[in-house]
């Protein structure tokens, strides 16, 4: 294959979830609304955690870095595609396509360890309550907190890095409404074979670790509710750790479905919807389901608008 062709790629094609113009607009309402409601959801926790004293904890500092991340999760990957459906241009530069994806997964990548964070501090204040203060001290949560923001941007640089230095010559059209990891695989003309391995290794690491963190910690928590003497304690705890279980499954679930597996069995056709189930479901749900249930950011929210 001739160098000209290897680098005649400047921009893709992304076609979206749906090529039906009746359809792409019931999609541009639809995600219109996901996108607003996730924004409004976290913006509102953000605005909460630090207006009101009572919520200056580890708990809701993570959160409040966890709807840091889901603005910019959602805010990657939606607003190009809305704006594809609206004027009809699919097109993304190869600099804009390269930009989304280490923006779409630094992101991820942050929201994995930040979810198996989140769990450590859950069983930290109900399987030793007595040491949660030490085990959980403002300089600890600020490390741990740093360390889930380096390794999800490292993480990212390094797959960013290795993409940007492949050649494509199969065409430009992605059959997905973001520029993604595997499905560039399959329009990429170069050995891509370190790619996939560093994407199993690295990306694996950070997910599955995160996920298996996370497995634990509830596992622990969950035997600890066991030993609640009482029907309606154990009751409320399994309600809200059956919540966040719900949650942390369908993002890991579809996560490591579309990173931790062979290209060669990834179709662009069926499993392009995937990541709208982590990368923009996800989001809109965690402020209901981590706060906005919560009774503490009840309180807050409604101290908030009596004061205002």
């Amino acid at each position: 294959m001739g160098g000209e062709n290897e680098t005649s790629v400047t921009e893709f094609i992304l076609l979206g979830l749906s090529s039906n113009p009746v359809e792409q607009l019931v999609l541009f309402g639809v995600f219109t609304a996901i996108y607003l409601v996730a924004l409004m959801g976290n913006l509102l926790i953000l605005l909460l955690v630090s207006l009101d004293s009572r919520l200056h904890t580890p708990m809701y500092f993570f959160l409040g870095n966890l709807s840091v991340v889901d603005i910019g999760y959602t805010s990657s990957t939606v607003p190009k595609m809305l704006a594809n459906y609206l004027s009809g241009d699919k097109s993304i530069s190869w600099a804009g396509c390269l930009s989304q994806m280490f923006f779409f997964i630094s992101f991820g990548g942050i929201e994995c360890l930040l979810l198996g964070v989140m769990a450590y501090d859950r069983y930290v204040a109900i399987c030793h309550p007595l040491h949660y203060g030490a085990f959980m001290s403002r300089q600890v949560c600020a490390l741990l907190a740093a360390a889930a923001w380096v390794m999800g941007l490292t993480n990212s640089a390094v797959h960013s890095s290795l993409m940007s230095i492949l050649s494509f010559c199969r065409g430009n059209v992605l059959r997905h409404f973001f520029c993604d990891i595997p499905p560039l695989f399959q329009l990429s003309c170069s050995d891509t074979r370190a790619n996939q391995a560093v994407t199993f290794s690295l990306g694996g690491a950070v997910i599955l670790g995160s996920f298996l963190g996370t497995l634990v910690s509830y596992v622990y928590i969950v035997m600890a509710i066991l030993r609640i003497h009482t029907k309606e304690g154990r009751l409320k705890a399994f309600s809200t750790c059956a919540s966040h279980l719900t949650v942390v499954s369908l993002y890991f679930g579809t996560i490591i479905f579309t990173y931790i597996r062979p290209n060669s069995t990834y179709s662009q056709e069926q499993d392009r919807a995937l990541p709208v189930f982590y990368g923009i479901i996800t989001p809109m749900l965690n402020p209901i389901i981590y706060s906005l249930r919560n009774k503490d950011v009840k309180g807050a929210l409604q101290n908030a608008l009596a004061r205002s």
